[in-house]
């Protein structure tokens, strides 16, 4: 994974975009290391700013799934 990103990196056309790039990337990899689906994760995060806002450490990818849960059934 890591070595494909250095690989990808090199397309980018600002540092600003690498920084975004590895920012992303971070919390895919993140992600999938705490057994958490990337696509979700960053999904919910987008549709619920407010909820990250308020207490953004339970978004974390490790936290993720019980917060996820918690706002499913309120």
């Amino acid at each position: 994974m890591a070595i494909l990103h250095r690989k990808n990196s090199l397309s980018y056309k600002t540092l600003n975009g690498a920084r975004t790039g590895d920012l992303f990337m971070s919390l895919i990899h993140t992600a999938r290391l705490n057994a958490v689906n990337p696509f979700d994760y960053l999904l919910a995060i987008a549709t619920h700013p407010e909820a990250v806002q308020r207490v953004p450490q339970a978004w974390l990818p490790w936290n993720y799934p019980k917060s996820a849960a918690r706002l499913d059934t309120s």
